[in-house]
């Protein structure tokens, strides 16, 4: 179907009425540009008999942007409303300078270097230091970090994981799934001078120097279905000490079918653990993968317990510290919710696939 309008001094003009439609859309949509609406609007009042003159006064437009895009409309429709494609400044290196930076940030640093910059760079390649900076830029490649990482030789990786992601996603009915672990060495910092309060324009301030008064350690046992802690501050992390805090565990949670998630410190795995657990048949030990303490979940409160409490904390004595860190769970545990399992099944295969080629590529150099 086709609006026809006559024109004077013109031939007859056929706007299509979808395309009538389309240009009210772009009007009416909220994500359209000024610009876009502004050449609908044109087309439109165009179509409704509008002199160019009559435009150009109603919309603020000079008189030849009005006849250009009525131009374009009637050359190209709906595409000739579009902004064409501009030719851009000519690149600031060629293939052969893209090809020799890459190829020398992926090599060895010279000796002396631990690490490539875009000045060294630069300087090998014989590359203007704006241009290796945008090389290095476009292709995402950052000399300067450095990530970590940490493969496991379990053996029974596959089999420890998959176990424990097992409690994770599909915990046994009328049990509880808890993650047990220690967080050693932490500090009571004090500071030798006072410690300057947020200002405007100026954050909070501390001394460089600093006073050791002594260190403590936290036993936790998190509950991944509600979040809350179980927690006991201690001077030391010793055998006993851990059966001490498992007695502790089992009477806030009396009569419960409880399995413990544990990494393989030899405090968790010795003789007098095997013991206490053999004396507690409602109780089961699962252990963590070697190096993989990622899947222990109290790994994140802790990392929750450094950031909000213990990294601008001042603690002038083991005391202080030790009512800190109980003030902090007790808070904590009014506020929590429960801890979710988010690494996928795509994502869980491709870590056991790749620790898998570690380990086989480990065994090949070995032997």
């Amino acid at each position: 179907m086709y609006i026809v309008l006559e024109r004077k001094h013109r031939p007859r003009v056929r706007l299509k009425l979808s395309d009538k439609r389309e240009l009210e859309k772009i009007i009416g949509r909220q994500n359209s540009t000024n610009v876009d609406a502004q050449r609908a609007r044109i087309i439109l009042l165009y179509s409704e008999g509008k002199s160019k003159s009559e435009i150009s006064r109603q919309l603020n437009l000079h008189r030849s942007q009005v006849i250009e895009w009525i131009k374009r409309f009637d050359q190209s429709g709906l595409e000739g409303l579009a902004n064409k494609a501009r030719p851009g400044r000519p690149p600031l290196y060629d293939d052969r300078q893209l090809k020799k930076v890459i190829e020398k940030v992926c090599q060895k640093p010279p000796k002396g270097l631990s690490k490539w910059s875009v000045r060294s760079l630069a300087e090998k390649t014989k590359i203007n230091r704006d241009k290796v900076h945008r090389i290095l830029k476009e292709n995402n490649l950052f000399p300067h970090r450095l990530n970590t990482f940490m493969y496991s030789p379990d053996p029974e990786f596959e089999d420890k994981l998959l176990d424990i992601v097992g409690l994770y996603m599909n915990p046994p009915h009328n049990a509880l799934v808890l993650c047990v672990d220690e967080k050693t060495g932490i500090q009571a910092l004090d500071r030798t001078q006072p410690v300057l309060p947020l200002r405007s324009r100026k954050p909070k301030a501390w001394s460089n120097e600093y006073v050791r008064h002594g260190t403590r350690t936290l036993l936790a046992a998190l509950d991944i279905k509600t979040g809350t802690v179980t927690a006991w501050v201690n001077k030391t992390r010793k055998t006993e000490d851990f059966i001490t805090f498992m007695e502790k565990v089992v009477n806030v949670y009396p009569k419960k079918r409880l399995y413990l998630v544990l990494d393989n410190l030899n405090t968790h795995k010795g003789n007098a653990a095997k013991e206490w657990l053999s004396k507690h048949p409602l109780v089961s030990f699962h252990y963590t993968p070697t190096h993989a303490s990622w899947v222990n979940l109290v790994e994140c409160f802790f990392s929750i317990l450094t950031r909000k409490g213990l990294k601008q904390s001042v603690h002038r004595s083991v005391k202080d510290l030790e009512k800190f860190l109980n003030y902090f769970i007790k808070q904590y545990n009014q506020t929590c919710g429960p801890f979710t399992w988010t690494k996928g099944p795509k994502k869980l295969q491709k870590i056991i696939q790749l620790t898998k080629d570690y380990q086989n590529q480990t065994v090949r150099l070995n032997i």
